[in-house]
């Protein structure tokens, strides 16, 4: 039985953009080739729950080698772009205001490649805030196909 996805995404229009790049960077610091998250298309602030997508081009800084002549989007970027929406939804709907950082990622599987042209969807659920910390189960998703998963923790400095 395939693994399932954190929640139902089949009524969330993923064309619709709730937030664009433009108020992402006024939320996130990231810029330039660490920018890994391009629109918001889904919020539950009640539920803890987020949803955005990152394009994966194949103009990127990793594509020439990762790896020559069959470019996979790497996982680490995979955990960075999921990690950017945590921390998105943390500023944006928890409140938080100073920098937020890794506090750690566990439970991370990657189940199948992301290559360039794909978009790269991204699903995040709250599960614990507490101490400066937060925690949120992620998802990546291409195709509608579960292609990574992890838990990430944030911590606020």
């Amino acid at each position: 039985m395939p693994p399932k996805h954190l929640f139902d995404i089949s009524a969330v229009d993923l064309d619709h953009v709730l937030f664009d790049q433009d108020v992402i960077r006024q939320t996130n610091p990231h810029r330039g080739d660490m920018e890994h998250l391009n629109a918001v298309v889904h919020a539950e602030p009640e539920a803890g729950r987020i949803v955005g997508y990152k394009n994966v081009r194949d103009d990127e800084f990793w594509v020439a080698g990762h790896i020559p002549g069959r470019p996979l989007f790497p996982g680490v970027l995979m955990i960075e772009a999921a990690a950017q929406l945590c921390s998105f939804y943390t500023r944006r709907y928890v409140g938080w205001k100073g920098f937020i950082g890794f506090g750690g990622v566990t439970d991370v599987r990657f189940r199948l490649p992301v290559t360039p042209g794909c978009r790269f969807y991204l699903l995040s659920q709250q599960i614990m805030e507490r101490h400066r910390r937060i925690t949120s189960n992620v998802q990546g998703l291409v195709n509608g196909q579960l292609v990574f998963e992890a838990q990430i923790t944030g911590t606020e400095f």
